[in-house]
């Protein structure tokens, strides 16, 4: 091989090499700093075609039985399993923001999560479970989140191996 092959060979190496280093770095900016903007819950007129969050049968209450208790709106997001097992915010008017960026107003140190995992928002009395298009998923009572769903009480919510709930 001449001087002037091995030239080529070795500055069309150094070409590939630093090709795969900056699509690399670009790959992990992308995933590191993404700023989706959130999307837009949809309207109440669609709420009721979503399939309702799933709920254990009960018996019938006796005909002569008192009129049931209001249940009182969640005002507590709990974190049931994971690294912050027993934290707790407080629900007001504004979305909870869930997953590892640091903008997230619940910052999980999991492995499984994304950098904006999913989002809690409420929504005419209610509060409703949107995942941001996470890599691992999220899950309402084992069962894949795949559109905007209502979340009733006390139902788990899985991201990755963090746990939680809502709570009055």
């Amino acid at each position: 091989m001449g001087e002037l092959t091995v030239t080529a060979l070795r500055l069309g190496l150094l070409v590939l090499m630093w090709v795969f280093v900056l699509s690399v770095a670009a790959v992990l900016r992308r995933d590191l700093f993404s700023a989706r903007a959130p999307r837009k819950p949809r309207p109440s007129a669609e709420a009721p075609a979503e399939a309702p969050a799933p709920r254990s049968p009960q018996p019938a209450p006796p005909a002569a039985a008192a009129p049931p208790h209001r249940q009182l709106p969640p005002n507590t997001l709990v974190v049931t399993e994971g690294s912050l097992k027993g934290a707790v915010v407080a629900l007001g008017t504004v979305p909870i923001l869930i997953g590892r960026a640091p903008e997230c107003t619940l910052v999980l140190s999991d492995d499984f999560s994304s950098s904006r995992h999913a989002r809690i928002y409420p929504q005419h009395g209610q509060w409703f479970l949107e995942d941001l298009g996470s890599t691992n998923g999220t899950t309402l009572n084992n069962t894949p989140v795949t559109h905007n769903v209502p979340v009733a009480p006390g139902v788990p919510i899985r991201i990755g191996q963090t746990v939680l709930e809502l709570r009055s």
